[in-house]
């Protein structure tokens, strides 16, 4: 496959080894100094991007226009995402999306849902924390907000997420406050060189349940992205990696 990297920082450049680590050839990259809307006809299979939440619509739609095959790592954009798809669709493009590439978050993403269903009925509180590098620009980070929105379909009493501003609100009488509102607290922290940390923990008087996903690297989520380019050849609309993956 020909392949253009749209967003040429550490992620890009780990996909760019992996790529070609699988045969690939990276034929195109783009980053601030070069950007992706200036370019035409580009004779390339798949484009995968990874940048900014400000840009990624302007890069979806420019690649649906060149008729280009797109993976779109970038998060923080999908309060968009319902004009994005009617406008992949409406021009016959394809778009395969995600709040994160990792397979072993895409299981997460599964055994999360497990749990809010099986715990529902009993009395548990509920918070989430995610912790990023310090270079992250959203928060809480897509994945968080994956993993609330399963909870949120899997309970009762649940029914919106809220992102804390002081790591004070996380004491126990204000995340139980919170649940007998409807809420699960979120709270986002950003540390140096942390690829992601996301832990979800359910608290009564009696015991603890915690279930945790932490990224050691970008690999994870750079191989998902290239694994996710090879699938979208020759398919047409608007996927996730539950499609891939078959969850």
């Amino acid at each position: 496959m020909k392949i253009a990297i749209i967003g040429y920082g550490k992620m890009g450049k780990t996909i760019e080894s992996i790529c070609i680590e699988r045969g690939h050839q990276v034929t195109h990259r783009f980053d601030a100094n070069h950007p992706f809307e200036q370019a035409q006809k580009l004779e390339v299979d798949a484009a995968i991007e990874f940048t900014s939440p400000e840009l990624a619509v302007k890069h979806i739609t420019h690649a649906v226009n060149l008729n280009i095959p797109i993976v779109v790592g970038t998060t923080g954009w999908y309060e968009e995402f319902e004009h994005v798809k009617n406008f992949v669709s409406n021009n016959n493009g394809s778009l395969f999306y995600a709040t994160n590439f990792s397979i072993g978050v895409n299981l997460f993403f599964q055994i999360n849902k497990m749990l809010a269903g099986l715990i529902n009925k009993h009395p548990y509180s509920v918070s989430m924390t995610e912790i990023h590098h310090t270079e992250k620009k959203d928060a809480p980070s897509g994945t968080a907000i994956t993993l609330a929105e399963g909870l949120i379909q899997n309970s009762d009493s649940i029914n919106r997420w809220e992102l804390l501003k002081n790591t004070d609100e996380m004491n126990q009488d204000d995340i139980v406050n919170m649940n007998h509102q409807g809420l699960i607290p979120i709270l986002a922290e950003r540390l140096p060189d942390v690829p992601g940390t996301h832990i979800i923990k359910y608290e009564s008087d009696v015991d603890s349940i915690e279930i945790r996903h932490d990224a050691k690297n970008r690999l994870g989520f750079a191989l998902g992205s290239v694994l996710a380019a090879e699938w979208l050849v020759d398919k047409k609309g608007v996927f996730n990696m539950s499609n891939m993956l078959s969850l």
